[in-house]
């Protein structure tokens, strides 16, 4: 499978993700819900990990691949903690299409930081993602 294919795959994940979330998140700490979903999170990885027998390589990963993996992995950390709180509080079908306003904010940052073009179609494209989602979100 290439890489759309996976991609179609993640999204529809975590469009289940998102239910599921909201569903385990009534009558917990937002922040509670967090810690469990990134343990099950955790476990599932390195079960995958061991499964494959990929951890031989971990020795020999560079300081830079700790680095940006570690920076990477604060990140979903914090957007993990604000994604189950704003569940929390709003509903799954308006939260869902504002938190994939990261789109936009991954085509500004792949142009800034990894020299990725910003084209037409990524700008129109940018432009309908966050329309679509104003229109989702609005009351």
């Amino acid at each position: 499978m290439n890489w759309f294919y996976w991609a179609l795959l993640s999204a529809g994940f975590a469009g289940a993700t998102a239910v599921l979330a909201k569903l385990g998140v009534e009558k917990v700490d937002s922040n509670l819900a967090t810690a469990i979903r990134t343990t099950v999170v955790l476990v599932f990885a390195w079960g995958v990990v061991l499964a494959t027998r990929t951890a031989g390589s971990l020795p020999g990963l560079s300081r830079r691949t700790w680095l940006f993996l570690t920076l990477s992995g604060l990140a979903t950390g914090l957007s993990w903690l604000c994604y189950f709180r704003a569940l929390q509080l709003g509903p799954a079908s308006k939260v869902a299409p504002v938190d994939k306003l990261s789109v936009v904010f991954v085509l500004g940052f792949a142009a800034c930081f990894l020299g990725e073009p910003l084209t037409w179609k990524t700008g129109v494209g940018g432009a309908l993602i966050t329309a679509g989602a104003v229109v989702l979100a609005w009351k």
